[in-house]
């Protein structure tokens, strides 16, 4: 499955049934552009998971919302619950874990 880009319009309504995971990035950060392939990876392994990206330039109140401080920022939510996060640059498996722990 890809990697869907949230904004407000969208967000409310992908995170609602389910495990998202969810990337909160920016085009200019380059710990961000370090996680993106994992969470690429995770997408094709994990087929029953919602991977999604938001873009905090352009969807600001979404990551207030969220208390998304710095980026990169997973947030992992189930059914429209966010359940854990993990800030910063992680591993493949420990991303991993945290969604399948969700």
């Amino acid at each position: 499955m890809s990697v869907k880009e949230l904004s407000k319009e969208n967000f409310d309504n992908e995170i609602a049934e389910g495990v998202a995971a969810i990337d909160f990035w920016a085009p200019w950060c380059g710990p961000c552009k370090m996680i993106a392939p994992l969470i690429d990876e995770l997408s094709q392994e994990m087929p029953d998971i919602k991977f999604a990206k938001v873009n905090i330039d352009d969807n600001q109140e979404i990551a207030v919302k969220y208390n998304v401080m710095s980026i990169p920022t997973v947030i992992v939510f189930k059914d429209g619950k966010p359940v854990s996060s993990t800030v910063g640059v992680a591993s493949k498996k420990a991303l991993k874990d945290k969604i399948e722990n969700a």
